[in-house]
């Protein structure tokens, strides 16, 4: 899988694709609509780029604090866009 059209294509199978990164299994999952199957690949993780995802479920979840926290681990800053924009940047920069 190599483009968003082909990632967000996925979302009609039952399953993600097993070759998927943890981090696109999550983004994946929460493209289905199942934030908390979403959040448990990435809850138990520690580097910068799963906090960075995390940091991303919290602020669709509305836990803006938690969110924040997140987004200091992965060093980044909580983004001024729609969600829908950040999960697709999010997916396009771990493809």
């Amino acid at each position: 899988m190599k483009t968003l059209a082909e990632f967000k294509a996925s979302l009609t199978a039952e399953q993600p694709d097993g070759r998927l990164s943890v981090l696109l299994k999550s983004l994946w999952y929460d493209g289905k609509g199942d934030w908390h199957q979403a959040h448990a690949q990435v809850d138990h993780l520690g580097d910068q780029a799963s906090a960075w995802v995390h940091a991303y479920l919290h602020r669709k979840e509305g836990d803006i604090g938690n969110a924040d926290y997140w987004y200091s681990r992965a060093r980044q800053i909580r983004p001024n866009i729609s969600l829908g924009e950040e999960w697709e940047q999010l997916v396009l920069h771990f493809l």
